[in-house]
């Protein structure tokens, strides 16, 4: 199994956190993995180590992959993640009130934003 967080507004606009597990499929000597996901672009990203984003909305459906840096986010209902290098997020949260965002290093933080 492979795990992310996903982060999506509900019906009234609040955001949440959920678990998500991916189930992979043993390939043999290839490893194992999951079933293909569809995606569109890549970006890649750094931002400065006093990153520290009020309430914002993800502007698209994406996958973040953290990759040399911790994140604490925020949700419109007050509760609060930390996330470190290496985890990956969904955000889905498109509409709504959105979520905060802030370095919990500081050092400037690099990550990979893979649209869906």
């Amino acid at each position: 199994m492979f795990s992310l967080t996903r982060i999506y507004s509900d019906d009234a606009g609040e955001s949440h956190f959920e678990e998500v597990i991916i189930p992979l499929m043993d390939k043999g000597e290839i490893g194992f993995l999951s079933e293909s996901q569809p995606v569109k672009n890549i970006i890649f990203r750094e931002v400065l180590a006093s990153y520290d984003y009020d309430f914002h909305n993800a502007p698209q459906k994406q996958y973040i992959i953290l990759l040399d840096g911790g994140v604490e986010i925020e949700t419109s209902l007050g509760e609060k993640r930390s996330f470190k290098t290496g985890e990956i997020l969904l955000v889905e949260d498109t509409t709504g009130k959105g979520h905060k965002t802030r370095n919990i290093e500081n050092k400037p933080r690099k990550s990979i934003f893979i649209t869906i």
